[in-house]
């Protein structure tokens, strides 16, 4: 019996392996391996596909968060707000800027940020901080894929003064009332790690926005605060997209969107099939297009089921095991408030077989095994 892994980037590498091995050694016969030609083509690409005024390749996500948060100013002394339950990027980068996470809850049907917990969030921290200035940000997590409910984010943020900072890194591909994530907040930031939507073949990160005085700021805290070479304008960091990386990410973005249209027929085969099984579906808002980074379900009985299907030659995987506050790097010492969703659904969750070269044949594998175990789960309940 053929595994299926529950992600496959080597699989999305040979789908375009001649024009990636082309672009690669286009590369090398130029010679030119940082601030190329290549990046700053790639950055006017990314920037169209999303409809942004402009994209800022760095090495990675979580740099692009953290230089995101830089360029609006924020450091020591200063609060910015996020879930708990997410990569433990989005916390990490908060305290490389210097300020401090505040956690708050997100809505158990889309397992991202809830709008009414921020309102709640905002008002105590506002209290309890020194001064009413500490409070700088938002950042919203597109967790799997599902967009965040950003119009009520942006009417919140407005109303508080309040910088929003996209994380996209799962979200490439995906919308909310028509328009991409990535283009509503103050500054985003994506990442290309391999097994995203859009990875490359190591790590590397954009940092995207409208704001054109903020993309001045993150081009310059991206390499040393360089205008002009070895003269520094700012404290900035060494945080650059490679050339070879920019290549094969131009390549890979030609298919992006059919490739996102891909997930959504694999999630249409989910939700279909695995409709009358007691496990909890994705739930998508009706104003948003999920771009199923992953496809994640949930289950009381989540382990066993994994055990069920490991036998079965399936991988599965949990994102996130523990929420940020429960670590141990970052327990009892992170402010949040009550996190009770984000608690439960990490004693439930799991992610399913998700990437574009899956077939259809093995996306029914994979419910016809778990249907099996539903069975067998009620037989023995």
């Amino acid at each position: 019996m053929t595994a299926i892994p529950q992600t496959d980037p080597l699989a999305s590498y040979l789908a375009h392996k001649p024009e990636i091995d082309l672009a690669i050694s286009q590369v090398l016969d130029v010679g030119w391996y940082i601030h190329g030609k290549q990046g700053t083509a790639f950055e006017e690409e990314f920037a169209v596909y999303l409809g942004a005024a402009q994209a800022i390749g760095v090495a990675s996500g979580t740099d692009a968060l953290h230089i995101a948060l830089r360029a609006c100013g924020i450091g020591v002394g200063d609060a910015v707000i996020t879930v708990s339950h997410t990569a433990v990027a989005t916390v990490a980068a908060i305290e490389l800027a210097g300020a401090t996470p505040v956690l708050v809850d997100i809505d158990p049907k889309t397992l991202c940020l809830d709008p009414q917990r921020l309102e709640e969030a905002i008002e105590v921290s506002r209290r309890s901080l020194r001064s009413e200035g500490q409070l700088k940000a938002i950042i919203p997590v597109h967790l799997y894929g599902h967009p965040v409910d950003l119009p009520a984010i942006m009417d919140i943020a407005r109303h508080h003064s309040l910088y929003v900072i996209e994380d996209c890194a799962q979200s490439h591909g995906a919308s909310v009332a028509g328009r991409m994530t990535g283009t509503w907040g103050h500054l985003a930031a994506f990442s290309f790690y391999p097994t995203k939507n859009l990875g490359a073949l190591g790590d590397g990160g954009a940092v995207v926005t409208n704001d054109l005085a903020l993309a001045e700021r993150v081009r310059l805290l991206r390499e040393y605060g360089w205008r002009e070479r070895y003269i520094s304008h700012l404290p900035g960091m060494n945080s650059r997209l490679d050339e070879i990386q920019a290549a094969v990410l131009r390549i890979k973005l030609q298919y992006l969107q059919e490739e996102v249209a891909r997930r959504r027929e694999l999630a249409r085969i989910y939700d279909t099939l695995l409709a009358a099984t007691p496990l909890i579906l994705p739930q998508v808002r009706d104003d948003a297009r999920h771009a199923y980074h992953q496809y994640v379900v949930r289950s009381k009985l989540r382990d066993n089921l994994r055990l069920f299907l490991k036998e079965n030659s399936i991988g599965t995987l949990i994102h996130y095991p523990d929420p940020v506050h429960l670590q141990p790097a970052y327990h009892g010492r992170i402010a949040h408030g009550e996190l009770q969703h984000s608690e439960q659904v990490c004693r439930e969750i799991v992610s399913l077989p998700m990437y574009p070269q899956m077939t259809d044949e093995q996306a029914q594998r994979v419910c016809e095994r778990i249907v099996q175990w539903s069975k067998q789960a009620a037989g023995t309940g």
